[in-house]
């Protein structure tokens, strides 16, 4: 029986309805909210994702402030541009489109973006206080990620969740939240050295990929039932494939999100809510 398919532009699509009525609402008391977005360079997935997300910004009522850096730009430019945006009044969210060009600091760029601005929720204090279990912006992909799980009653409670990646901005932060009060799964952080990986990831109820490479997830390492998210955005030829080898898994899994089409709508709706929620805090 083929797995139950979790569209994430069905979820993102409900996220949105949200916060347009959220922005309204801010709107009526005279506060407009604004978003402030940086690209560096001109690779053309960064620029698809950014015109994308100020799309987004603009049908749910959030003002779009846009700068374009070239790839020569100097470090402290894009600093001096970061500290100038923390001091602006009408921007209330900040994102710097990464990856940025070689030569260029992410993390401290990062590091200096005002942590009640952090869009991306990828700030130290911001990840600090998900340690915490005490959340406020949290990293825009695992939060959509919860939101797909929570719209299709996946149950987490006590289910065992492995995660298949360790990077900040995707792998420890969902582990995290899968395992923080509340949603109390027993979770399982494996990687690229994990030994017999096939192994540890045929046990989850919940599995999450999210490592940036094609295919890797074949059907040997998932449970029969098991709910798989997919996270991996991978370009082969001419299209663009997940992480997890979809035709080869639909029929095992109990469900399982698409590339395109799951993660990644939601990725940009969570930027959204990010940046509204920044503003409501404030008030």
């Amino acid at each position: 029986m083929s797995a139950t398919i979790l569209d994430g532009r069905a979820v993102a699509a409900t996220v949105r309805n949200d916060i347009t009525q959220r922005v309204a609402v801010l709107a009526g008391q005279g506060v407009s909210v604004g978003l402030a977005t940086v690209l560096v360079g001109e690779d053309p997935a960064s620029a698809v994702y950014v015109r994308g997300k100020r799309k987004l910004a603009g049908l749910v009522g959030i003002k779009s402030f846009h700068h374009e850096l070239p790839a020569t730009v100097s470090q402290e430019e894009i600093e001096t541009l970061v500290r100038q945006l923390n001091d602006d009044p009408s921007v209330d969210g900040i994102l710097v489109q990464l990856p940025l060009p070689d030569g260029l600091d992410s993390d401290r760029i990062t590091g200096i973006i005002d942590p009640g601005k952090d869009a991306d929720g990828l700030h130290p204090y911001n990840l600090g206080r998900l340690v915490l279990d005490r959340p406020r912006l949290v990293p825009c992909t695992p939060r959509g990620i919860m939101k797909i799980l929570d719209y299709y009653e996946i149950e987490i409670q006590g289910a065992h969740a492995v995660v298949v990646g360790r990077s900040f901005l995707v792998g420890r932060p969902v582990g995290l939240l899968l395992g923080a009060r509340g949603a109390n799964a027993t979770v399982t952080l494996a990687h690229s050295r994990t030994k017999d990986l096939a192994a540890v990831t045929r046990g989850a109820d919940i599995l999450i990929v999210a490592v940036g490479v094609s295919h890797l997830i074949g059907p040997e390492y998932v449970k029969p039932g098991a709910t798989v998210i997919d996270v991996g955005i991978n370009r082969t030829d001419d299209r663009l494939v997940g992480d997890v080898d979809f035709d080869a898994v639909v029929n095992i899994a109990g469900a399982i999100t698409p590339v395109p089409g799951g993660v990644g709508p939601m990725t940009i709706a969570m930027l959204m809510d990010n940046t509204v929620t920044a503003v409501e805090s404030r008030l």
